[in-house]
């Protein structure tokens, strides 16, 4: 028959015995397989230690597919002798109350501490435990670090607080423990069951990959810098953003109002650019120079409204000057001139960018909130069709991002609703016929503003 033994980290082996082996050679396998040794742990079955070692596990009750549960000595505790068929008596088990509920008199002594991950020695005492956390500076910083709800309430110095929450935490301990057993025992077959247990597997394994990364490469959880370079744009000294990964050079409205280049935006191209969040393309300019170290650059610029950084420097500038970003001498070496300009310090770059962990997900979830008024604003506001938010060729729908389809039913009604002729017109340039139908429905049957809606969706440009 095939019986499983569990051990108390989640382990689980699988071997192939007899029926009719004695309790004493199973632990002998057991520990070839566990490299434990058999005198220093016991085996249970529902729960009760095997103790006889003449017995044979069809005398125990072992059948095939059962589990056994592999436990330290040291943690077994004391068994009273009960009648065949009586229950376990749980009475002398002290259970965690608020400050406030009385202690039942007669209860037992406390079982000690039980080491956990989360929290340092865990007593069965609240009051003792808060009074040698407070104690031990030490422990306390553990604390903070691997359990901060209860940190929390420690600082706090409420015990009524820090019973509960230490309370609920045990309870979810042994939630989570009971579920293990569950699925330890469940039938094999079991799709659901399967599933949880690829789950834990899963999780055991992320955090195992976690705790290798933390031990091999800890510089990985680090705040990498980003690369600044000083320029001057128009006289005023701007620092720059350099990112190989962005389409184009963009600036700010703000900086471009320093700089008095908002005379030269061009708001024919104006549009909506789509990254990280989005954000209005007021317009661009087509050409400007860039002062870097002594050497003058020829770029152009896409004038965002609300951008949080002065400028970008993009794929378009760097392309175009053969620049060379050399992370080993820590500058950026322009091609064209043969000059190079190192990169800001973190001392040096913008406070904006200074140890950040990234755009705050309530801000992005806002950006993504107000993305059909941004892209219904920018239709309005455009003149024809020439408009082009991300300075790709006209028409182009290469960046284009589809929006879920419509049902059938649906399309066919917008299909009656609008000429052919128009819906074709869109469809030609590459549009999907679902996407040409709602722009249509969005802007009332306007062709013009319709493409301009297409036109708006296709800009990609990431946001930093």
């Amino acid at each position: 028959m095939k019986v499983s033994v569990a051990n108390l980290e989640g382990a689980l082996i699988s071997l192939e015995v007899s029926p009719e082996i004695e309790l004493e050679n199973f632990k002998v396998l057991v520990e070839m397989e566990a490299e434990l040794s058999s005198s220093q742990c016991v085996i249970l079955y529902n729960g009760r230690p095997m103790l006889d070692m003449k017995k044979t596990l069809s005398g125990y009750g072992v059948a095939d597919g059962d589990v056994l549960l592999l436990q330290p000595r040291m943690m077994m505790p004391p068994q009273n002798p009960q009648a065949p068929g009586q229950l376990p008596d749980f009475s002398n088990i002290r259970i965690p109350r608020p400050s406030a509920a009385p202690a039942p008199t007669g209860a037992g002594p406390s079982s000690g501490a039980v080491q956990r991950p989360g929290g340092g020695a865990i007593e069965e005492d609240p009051a003792r435990l808060m009074e040698m956390l407070k104690s031990n500076p030490a422990e306390r910083a553990i604390l903070k670090e691997r359990n901060p709800p209860l940190a929390e309430a420690l600082d706090e110095g409420n015990l009524q607080k820090f019973t509960e929450v230490l309370g609920g935490q045990r309870k979810e301990r042994a939630e989570r423990e009971r579920q293990r057993i569950l699925l330890l025992n469940a039938d094999p077959f079991d799709l659901n069951a399967q599933t949880k247990i690829a789950e834990a597997i899963r999780l055991q394994n992320v955090e195992a990959n976690m705790e290798t990364a933390m031990e091999h490469a800890p510089e990985s959880f680090g705040q990498v810098v980003m690369l600044y370079i000083d320029c001057t744009v128009n006289g005023h000294p701007v620092k720059a953003f350099v990112d190989s990964g962005a389409q184009m050079t963009i600036m700010s409205q703000a900086c471009a109002e320093r700089c008095n280049i908002m005379r030269l935006v061009d708001k024919r191209w104006a549009g909506v650019a789509k990254g990280v969040g989005t954000q209005k393309i007021i317009g661009r300019v087509h050409l400007g120079q860039i002062q870097i170290g002594g050497i003058h650059l020829q770029s152009s610029f896409s004038i965002l409204e609300d951008q949080p950084m002065d400028m970008l420097l993009g794929l378009d500038m760097l392309k175009r000057h053969q620049c060379c970003i050399d992370l080993k001498r820590n500058c950026l070496v322009i091609g064209t001139t043969g000059t190079e300009t190192p990169f800001l310090s973190e001392a040096d770059i913008p406070v904006v960018d200074r140890n950040s962990q990234g755009v705050p997900m309530d801000m992005r979830e806002a950006e993504d909130r107000h993305l059909a008024e941004a892209l219904a604003k920018s239709a309005a506001e455009s003149d024809g069709p020439s408009t082009s938010g991300s300075g790709r060729i006209l028409g182009s729908p290469s960046g284009s991002t589809p929006s879920p389809s419509s049902s059938s039913s649906s399309s066919a009604a917008a299909s009656r609703m609008f000429p052919e002729a128009d819906v074709k017109k869109l469809v030609d340039m590459g549009y999907l016929r679902d996407q040409v139908l709602e722009e249509l429905r969005k802007n009332g049957g306007n062709v013009n503003k319709a493409m301009m809606g297409l036109f708006a969706k296709s800009v990609s440009v990431p946001k930093r």
